[in-house]
């Protein structure tokens, strides 16, 4: 059983196609590395998948659920980094934290658990911060932390990496990797392209439609490019 299953998938705006249906699957176990320039699909795609935009058109199934007939049963699945960090500014992040788990429907001792393991990660000092008022490498450990906080099978990170430095984007995927470890299917989009070969497998999306697929090893030998980016350049060349 595939862990993301995605037939055809469509999403129209009026007359704007903003995913023109759209074909690909994700094996459990894997991380996948979504790529693709502003405006190209890339979040609209995981939202229709998460069951946050209606699709116009198309199939999507979670660990062999359909997201349309199974919706709260998929939501028991899934964790969802967005691009915004989806936690609330002016609470800490040991209170994101009790709101997230407990909307997530966590036990009381589950969720007093969970606040104290971040509690103890990030120390007196931040812990009573405002999110606000947090580095953007916290704010960004905090986020992820929320959005495993259902301990999820399959984790949606949609830019994580967005607006924190060299050293803090190296760190975050060496935890990414400790959730594959895990045993969990991590699904994440990006900018940074230098960061897609960490990945397990590429998958382009430009204008609304996939450009590019494979392992990113296998695609530099195949296509005999020098780099990543070279690849994700060229692909969305030979579609514009």
């Amino acid at each position: 059983m595939k862990a993301v299953e995605v037939r055809d998938l469509t999403k129209r705006f009026g007359r704007f196609t903003a995913v023109d249906r759209v074909s690909f699957s994700v094996e459990r176990g894997e991380i996948l590395g979504f790529l693709g320039p502003n405006g190209a699909g890339k979040t609209t795609t995981i939202k229709m998948i998460l069951g946050l935009l209606e699709p116009s058109g198309g199939r999507i199934s979670i660990l062999g659920l359909d997201v349309r007939r199974k919706r709260s049963d998929v939501k028991k699945k899934t964790g969802y980094m967005s691009q915004q960090f989806s936690l609330y500014p002016l609470l800490t992040a040991p209170e994101n934290v009790e709101f997230f788990a407990g909307i997530s429907g966590l036990r009381r001792s589950e969720i007093r658990a969970r606040r104290a393991e971040l509690e103890a990660e990030l120390g007196c000092g931040l812990s009573r911060l405002l999110v606000r008022d947090l580095p953007p490498g916290i704010r960004q450990k905090t986020a992820l932390f929320v959005s495993l906080v259902a301990d999820p099978e399959l984790i949606f990170l949609d830019e994580p990496t967005s607006g924190v430095d060299p050293l803090a984007r190296r760190a975050f995927w060496s935890t990414i990797y400790g959730l594959r470890e895990r045993g969990k299917t991590i699904l994440v989009t990006t900018h940074n392209l230098d960061e897609a070969e960490y990945a397990d497998r590429i998958l382009v999306i430009h204008r609304g439609t996939i450009v590019l697929d494979g392992r990113p090893r296998a695609l530099l030998e195949e296509r005999g490019a020098a780099s990543v980016e070279q690849l994700f350049r060229e692909a969305i060349r030979g579609e514009t």
